[in-house]
């Protein structure tokens, strides 16, 4: 228990070990996940898969936590695989190098998780996961767009039906509120208006907004699991 004793400090130990017994499973290591991801393992959840098709790539440097010099190339998963593990030998980790879809969201799925975090980019993989976790009573929450942001103190938690600015969550709730899903979740979005890039076939990003973000998305999870409100 020593590795996680500020934490401990902090939630004690009753909070700590119901943390250590949970299991939640995160969509997407980019920009966002990568960070959500590392936070949740670093706050001691005990059981964590991850879920991404993915290489790195030298276009995800400037702002993706697993992208590094030596990493280029390498599967996410693989690579935040060894990092986690380096961080907690005990967390039970299972990885999905797959993309998610509507065909196999419910397999992904299948087994019993805590908390979903869905921080992917794809529109209809974050519907198909939104409603298999509705439809099943599952705890989740959902990352909408950061490119071409640049205000990360504009970035807010709040209920898909609460959103505004954001395109992505604009389309969000369109595509839910047309299949008669209930809009009442949390997402982690900005009020800042997306910015104008010199090239507008390329989404512009920073190393800052889509971090805080994940930092946040996690920081939702964890005090959930825990009862802080």
């Amino acid at each position: 228990m020593e590795r996680f004793n500020r934490l401990i400090n902090l939630i004690g130990t009753e909070k700590y070990h119901l943390l250590s017994q949970k299991k939640v499973i995160v969509f997407g290591l980019g920009g966002v996940g990568s960070f959500a991801a590392e936070v949740l393992v670093r706050n001691g959840i005990g059981k964590i898969h991850v879920v991404d098709f993915d290489k790195v790539e030298i276009t995800n440097v400037n702002r993706q936590l697993l992208a590094l010099e030596n990493t280029i190339g390498q599967y996410k998963t693989d690579v935040f695989a060894e990092r986690a593990l380096a961080i907690n030998p005990k967390l039970k980790l299972v990885v999905h190098q797959t993309k998610v879809d509507a065909t196999n969201v419910s397999l992904i799925l299948g087994d019993k998780f805590d908390y979903v975090a869905d921080c992917i980019d794809d529109l209809k993989a974050k519907v198909a996961i939104a409603k298999y976790c509705l439809d099943n009573s599952i705890s989740f929450i959902s990352s909408m767009g950061f490119a071409n942001k640049m205000k990360p103190e504009m970035i807010k938690v709040a209920k898909l039906n609460q959103t505004s600015v954001c395109p992505m969550a604009k389309t969000m709730r369109r595509d839910l509120k047309i299949a008669g899903y209930s809009l009442n979740f949390p997402v982690v979005f900005s009020e800042e208006k997306p910015n104008d890039v010199l090239d507008k076939n390329i989404l512009g990003s920073n190393a800052y907004c889509p971090s805080v973000a994940g930092i946040i998305l996690a920081a939702k999870i964890i005090n959930d699991l825990i009862g802080e409100q």
